[in-house]
């Protein structure tokens, strides 16, 4: 498969490694500070929670969509376009008393990283090189995490400073600086020649199981994500943590998950663990930790928990997305990357309403088994059906 094979892919893809710090920051930082503030300024629970939407609504919606737009235009454009877009709606929220202004920002947003983040995605794919899409992905997935770990912990800093409108504020500077990077720093990847798909071609392709695979482990593991980034530290409470303790939890979690990537993608590289294997034993961390966190075992426990979470996130991440990569024509590479992308946010939406369907009608501890369980079968269903080897060489470090 032709990729580009930059000599210098590391100061290369590093603009990129800004780009998805930027949409986790900006996605965990406000949502945290609304969660915390929100009534404060006099929002409504119901306020709180339709703001908090908004971003993943636009996410969903768009992504597949400046997916594809990457794919005509070249992504360079469409991420740097992204990162302006997020910057000048974060100034929206300089008004953070109003709630159309904050609506506004909130939204822009979202539909601002649903440009930058699959483009982001194709580019290290496309630079990454024969071999390396591993240990570049991981390296992109820990920058992520870096920003989930970060945002509620800056944004509990800044909001303390400076209330909202601060928080929008450094979000807007960051968003830019990022985008002058990307401008300067990555170099130009042209778009492709691109056959003509049919609709039949185009349902081959969202089918083909090299493509469900990936996205269906990746969409679990946002499910364990988002489920446990929530009710994690609500049990932590419930045990009578206090709440630093308990919102340490989320972070351990996330910090657990950039720490592995890195390490993970480049073994791939190595072919020391296949692409079937590395994501069944990423699912089944999983899910052994979400079934500790079931069972009553207090905030150690929890903690436990959390470690095996992000370890596991961490080992599906670099697996699934270097897979999808590596099986995916570069003409096209944008829109598989917002497709998956697309299957990531719904899982992030899937997890909590699964846990919290099951929870109200029995308790907290069976709705993170049922979760535990959905984790089971589908590393049961990626081991029983294999996956076609990645074409590329492993390369050493």
């Amino acid at each position: 498969m032709t990729r580009i094979a930059d000599p210098a892919a590391t100061s290369a893809i590093a603009p990129l490694y800004a780009a998805g710090f930027v949409t986790a920051f900006g996605a965990f930082s406000v949502a945290a500070g609304l969660g915390a503030t929100g009534e404060e300024i006099g929002l409504s629970l119901l306020r709180i929670g339709v703001l908090l939407a908004l971003y993943d609504v636009a996410e969903v919606l768009l992504k597949p969509i400046f997916g594809s737009l990457s794919d005509r235009i070249g992504a360079k454009p469409v991420i740097v376009g992204g990162l302006v877009a997020f910057a000048g709606l974060s100034l929206f929220g300089l008004g953070a008393d109003n709630m159309v202004m904050l609506a506004v920002a909130r939204l822009g947003q979202g539909a601002a990283a649903a440009a930058f983040s699959p483009a982001a995605s194709a580019s290290v794919a496309r630079l990454a090189g024969t071999g390396r899409t591993g240990r570049y992905f991981g390296r992109y997935g820990s920058w992520k995490s870096l920003g989930y770990t970060l945002g509620p912990i800056l944004a509990a800093a800044l909001i303390g400073m400076g209330g909202m409108p601060l928080l929008f504020g450094v979000l807007a500077a960051v968003a830019a600086v990022s985008a002058v990077w990307v401008a300067v720093a990555l170099p130009s990847i042209p778009p492709l020649p691109r056959p003509r798909y049919t609709v039949v071609d185009l349902v081959r392709q969202t089918t083909d199981r090299r493509f469900v695979i990936p996205t269906l482990a990746l969409a679990t593991s946002t499910a364990v994500l988002g489920a446990s980034i929530g009710f994690l530290p609500a049990l932590a409470t419930e045990d009578g943590s206090s709440v630093i303790a308990a919102v340490a939890i989320a972070s351990v979690l996330a910090l657990c998950s950039a720490i592995t990537q890195p390490w993970v993608g480049a073994r791939r590289d190595r072919g020391a663990v296949s692409d079937r294997r590395g994501t069944v034993a990423g699912l089944l961390l999983l899910a052994v930790g979400v079934l500790i966190a079931a069972v009553p075992l207090g905030p150690v426990g929890l903690y436990a928990a959390a470690v095996l979470i992000g370890v596991g996130i961490g080992v599906v991440t670099p697996f699934a997305f270097a897979s999808l990569a590596d099986s995916t024509p570069p003409e096209r590479m944008g829109r598989t990357m917002g497709s998956a992308e697309l299957g990531r946010e719904l899982g992030d939406s899937a997890g909590p309403l699964l846990v919290g369907a099951v929870a109200s009608a029995f308790t907290l501890g069976a709705g993170l088994a049922a979760l535990a369980l959905s984790a089971l079968a589908v590393a049961g269903g990626v081991a029983l059906t294999p996956t076609k080897k990645p074409a590329s060489n492993p390369v050493p470090d």
